[in-house]
């Protein structure tokens, strides 16, 4: 079974605890050990908010799990084993926070493919405002701060045609530094943040509903409308450098275009546009 990058911001096995995250080419890999569920036997399933949610105690990675299951369609860990993200990254998913994936069609239309990612972004802040989190913003391409620390990261996987792997990685109540010291000071938690503390499960079909209002909008509007919000929430333009698998430019990080591509301004002026995927990593200077 092979996996497809989706060009963009993307989620499906985030990492709150890894500065860096995003998609996966390789092949997907096989789900070892088997998952351990919440109740002995078969994983907890429930109905949320239109979604099927099948709940884990553990797995390997959510994504690879969710990677043969049917749209709208959702599973939630309390711990993954081997969460990743951009590049493959480590990303620590330790106990307290919200490990979920969620499978969604997949527009064939190029356009639509970069809007996911970034209608996955503005759905998980949607759902942070409503939980009374104040200043937010996204980090090109997949993550959410508050702070300039890291509260949540996405990650967008396919493994099968027309359907993709969304991934949220969110600290809630976890403490992803005190299994990498290196953490410290970066990373934000919903916990001290929310005057509102949802459980785990609810917090995940708060979720769950925003994206699919989000993703319900963009098939009824267009990308156009999305790419407005999304806009909004990258906070002033900032200098940024990107790193092109080697190369090395540097600018003003302007938001996106209406094809959903990276805008960056040079010192003349000039206006340079990039895919996600030409970029490896982008770092705030």
């Amino acid at each position: 079974m092979t996996q497809e990058r989706i060009t963009h911001p993307g989620s499906a096995g985030v990492s709150p605890a890894s500065r860096k995250a995003g998609n996966h080419r390789d092949a997907a890999r096989r789900v070892s050990p088997e998952p351990v569920p919440l109740s002995e036997g078969s994983p907890v399933l429930a109905t949320l908010e239109g979604w099927s949610l099948q709940e884990y105690r553990v797995v390997t990675s959510t994504n690879v799990i969710a990677a043969a299951l049917p749209p709208w369609t959702a599973v939630r860990a309390e711990v993954q084993t081997n969460g990743r993200g951009r590049f493959q990254r480590n990303w620590i998913s330790d106990l307290g926070g919200l490990w979920l994936s969620a499978v969604v069609p997949l527009d064939k239309n190029p356009l639509m493919r970069r809007a996911l990612p970034l209608g996955t972004g503005l759905a998980v802040c949607n759902t942070l405002r409503e939980l009374g989190v104040s200043g937010l913003r996204l980090r090109w391409p997949n993550d959410v701060l508050v702070n300039n620390r890291k509260l949540a990261g996405l990650l967008i996987d396919q493994f099968v045609p027309g359907l993709a792997v969304v991934g949220i990685g969110l600290n809630v109540s976890n403490e992803p530094e005190k299994l990498n010291p290196s953490l410290t000071n970066s990373t934000a938690r919903l916990a001290d943040l929310s005057p509102k503390l949802p459980k785990l499960r609810e917090l995940a079909a708060l979720i769950l509903r925003n994206l699919r209002i989000v993703l319900t909008d963009l098939d009824r509007n267009g990308a156009a409308s999305l790419f407005v919000h999304v806009n909004e929430l990258w906070s002033a333009p900032r200098r940024v450098e990107l790193d092109l698998d080697g190369v090395v430019c540097k600018g003003l990080f302007t938001g996106v275009d209406e094809a959903g591509r990276l805008v960056l301004s040079g010192r003349d002026g000039k206006l340079c546009f990039y895919d996600a995927h030409q970029v490896r990593h982008l770092t705030e200077i």
